[in-house]
């Protein structure tokens, strides 16, 4: 009963944190350099709660744009609730469910603009460290932060190589893989590297399928980062579960 009632919260908070992601969302989802969006195509100021950064994109003229909360609300909900279900009533839950609608932002914004801002990325790296620190002070963990700590430097450092000798990464996938070394380092190594492989493998599977149905050619580049964060899910859902 326990189990089902914690799942049940966090298909909750997936739900409530979801439908606060498409405004962010579209207004992050600029070319790199660029500015936040303050208006829509037409040129019409972005209105709404909390000075337009939440709920879905409106403008002054009543359009909407970017996507629907619904969509986005339940793939959020969908993953807060797996976490909760795999990982039960241990201290790092709460870390997961805090940080899981910033990666799904993360992961609308880079499918939609091929660009994972700096904004998201490192205060996100910073937060997952300091977080999961917290959760290493209370009983029942089920893993180390110690090893967060090497995941989080060894993963940025490995993709930070690849970056410079042009293995097909973005800068900003560099800075993810910060993100994605702490939360998988939390389990261990053999996580890390589940992790890694599924979200490469996500990618790649992804890529072919494009290839097949003629959407694109070799030369064509994708966004990797929501591959790379499907891929943590992946590996986080494993360690917890083995944890």
């Amino acid at each position: 009963m326990e189990g089902f009632l914690i799942t049940v919260a966090g298909v909750l908070w997936g739900c409530v944190t979801g439908v606060l992601i498409p405004r962010p969302a579209y207004r992050l989802s600029v070319p790199a350099g660029g500015f936040w969006r303050s208006v829509c195509p037409a040129g019409h100021r972005l209105v709404g709660f909390g000075a337009g950064w939440v709920g879905r994109a409106r403008c002054s003229a009543g359009d909407r744009y970017g996507q629907s909360s619904l969509s986005v609300a339940s793939v959020t909900a969908g993953v807060c609730g797996l976490l909760a279900a795999a990982t039960g009533a241990r201290p790092e839950l709460v870390v997961w469910l805090l940080l899981a609608p910033v990666c799904v932002l993360l992961a609308v914004v880079d499918a939609s603009a091929h660009r994972l801002p700096d904004v998201l990325t490192l205060p996100l790296a910073v937060a997952a460290c300091v977080l999961l620190g917290g959760a290493s002070l209370l009983p029942g963990v089920g893993g180390s932060w110690t090893s967060a700590l090497l995941g989080f430097l060894l993963l940025g450092a490995c993709f930070f190589v690849l970056f410079l000798v042009g293995g097909g990464l973005g800068f900003g996938d560099v800075k993810l893989a910060l993100v994605l070394g702490a939360v998988l380092g939390w389990y261990g190594w053999p996580v890390v590297l589940v992790g890694v492989f599924a979200g490469g493998l996500f990618g790649a599977l992804y890529g072919i399928g494009l290839l097949i149905a003629g959407r694109a050619g070799a030369r064509s580049r994708i966004a990797f980062g929501p591959f790379l964060l499907a891929g943590a899910l992946a590996g986080v859902l494993l360690g917890a579960s083995l944890s």
